[in-house]
């Protein structure tokens, strides 16, 4: 990595990378504490409008399926949420629901920034032309981030709440569930998917260092497909195959963009080779 001084360009040591990695990490870190305070100072949005949201009946989610389900003629579509009950079961559960909330929604919304602060701080070891080949990533790491986190929030989350809030063994046993228990899942859920969707970036530097093929994600597409299926009956382990594959298609496209990401970044290791 170089850095630009008096005298001009001069390679950094170990030490003043270090240095500058420190820098961006303070930095991040101070973003994420001030939107923290932010999130916390407006707990009746975090909380009723947002957390729990997808508990209520009358969420975006439901209201959209339910439509669908009408013009579709299938009731199933039309979800409940009737039987979902939290409640706080430690002295300081509400406290620390509210604190470690506030701080997921913090690094969420300052994830723009930290992704441009760490990109800012490995763009100067790019050559011109990787810097060239790798403009509007900072947008494009961002943008799937988010999506994958608006994707989980508005669907994968709203389906597993609604399965599994309302899941019974028996009529005798109400589902009361604890409020750590319930953001837990929400915040887990939604942070995951987020990193999900970042896999498309994780494949082109793989096949950009050598380690990953497109011939080896052509390789394995019918397992991934089994993967996908497997994990979107998890995310919604309701008999309604439309919801999975609600889940399941988004996913699959992923892998397929993946796939033709790395087969363009194989290309072009093949052309300057040559």
């Amino acid at each position: 990595m170089r850095k630009k001084t008096k005298e001009g360009d001069r390679e950094m040591t170990f030490w003043e990378h270090l240095d500058e990695l420190r820098s961006v990490l303070i930095r991040g870190i101070v973003v994420i504490f001030l939107l923290t305070i932010v999130a916390f100072s407006f707990k009746h949005i975090l909380f009723d409008y947002v957390i729990l949201g997808p508990k209520n009946a009358d969420f975006i989610t439901y209201r959209v399926l339910c439509k669908l389900g009408k013009l579709l003629s299938m009731d199933s579509f039309c979800l409940s949420t009737s039987t979902l009950h939290l409640i706080n079961i430690s002295l300081a559960g509400q406290f620390m629901a509210h604190m470690t909330t506030s701080i997921i929604a913090g690094f969420i919304v300052g994830s723009p920034y930290i992704i441009w602060e760490l990109w800012r701080f490995i763009t100067p070891g790019l050559t011109a032309a990787e810097k060239k080949n790798t403009r509007g990533a900072v947008l494009v790491i961002t943008s799937l981030f988010l999506t994958g986190v608006l994707f989980s929030y508005f669907l994968a989350v709203p389906l597993m709440v609604n399965f599994l809030g309302n899941y019974q063994v028996s009529e005798s046993v109400v589902n009361t569930i604890a409020l750590d228990s319930y953001t837990s899942a929400v915040t887990t859920m939604t942070l995951l998917m987020g990193l999900v969707f970042e896999f498309p970036v994780i494949v082109l530097f793989l096949t950009k260092i050598g380690i990953l093929t497109p011939a080896f994600m052509s390789k394995y597409r019918k397992h991934t497909i089994v993967g996908i299926l497997i994990v979107a009956g998890l995310i919604t382990p309701s008999p309604d195959i439309f919801s999975q594959l609600v889940v399941a298609i988004p996913l699959y496209a992923l892998y397929e963009i993946s796939v033709q990401l790395s087969k363009k970044i194989y290309r072009q290791r093949k052309e300057s080779a040559g």
